[in-house]
This record gives structure tokens, C-alpha cells and sequence, in this order.
């Protein structure tokens, strides 16, 4: 059984920091990319970062570069999300994915945690 459990959110005051947490099971980790997502309120969940299995990352927020990082620890299982300097804008329900793909690129499984919420208060 697959299981992505994310820990770390909470209310926080604009400029503040958080580090979420993704612990998972029932997945080949080290073969997985790892990313987080943002669901906000009224808007499509929408890609946050991802870490590949060889430690390369993407950010598709331009405003959340140079402000979040992502990292994971294969050893325990888990990938990391720090963010610094929040803002408002920043706040929505995080999620943890886990998505494997063969050599040739095509997505084999993909996985979703329940996520944990971010408030960024102004």
C-alpha cells in the first residue's frame, strides 16, 4: 500500500518559514521524482518543485525561486520543502507526489499525499 504522509504546515506571519515533510512507503523512493503541489482556493492545483531521483530540482513558481528549496533524503524516505519569506500568496493545501517514470520517459506510477495546510497571514 502507498502512502505519502505530509507533516510541517501551520499558520505563519508574512516573512515567516516553514519546512514541510513527505515520509513515504510502498514505493521504489529512489526511483521516484518527488514534488510538492499547491491547491488554493478557487485556483487548479498547480506544481510547486520536484526533486529527481539524481538530486535535480525545478521550481515553477518564478516568485517561489530563491525563496523555497526542495531536497530529499533517500535513507529515510523523504523529501523536504523549505520555504522562507513567505507570503500571503503562498498559503493552499501542499501536497506530496511521488511520480516514477521508465528510462524512455513514460509515467508509470503516480502517487498523492492528503497534504497539510499552509496559511501565510498578512
Amino acid at each position: 500500500q502507498v502512502q505519502l504522509v505530509e507533516s510541517g504546515g501551520g499558520l505563519v506571519q508574512t516573512g515567516g518559514s516553514l519546512t514541510l515533510s513527505c515520509t513515504a512507503s510502498g514505493i521504489r523512493f529512489e526511483n521516484n521524482d518527488m514534488g510538492w503541489y499547491r491547491q488554493s482556493s478557487g485556483k487548479q492545483r498547480e506544481l510547486v518543485a520536484f526533486i529527481t531521483p539524481d538530486g535535480r530540482t525545478n521550481f515553477f513558481d518564478h516568485s517561489q525561486k530563491g525563496r523555497f528549496a526542495i531536497s530529499r533524503d533517500d535513507i529515510k524516505r523523504t523529501v523536504n520543502l523549505q520555504m522562507y519569506n513567505l507570503k500571503p500568496e503562498d498559503t493552499g493545501v501542499y501536497i506530496c507526489n511521488a511520480a516514477e517514470y521508465s528510462p524512455g520517459g513514460v509515467l508509470r506510477s503516480d502517487y498523492y499525499g492528503q497534504g497539510t495546510q499552509v496559511t501565510v497571514s498578512s
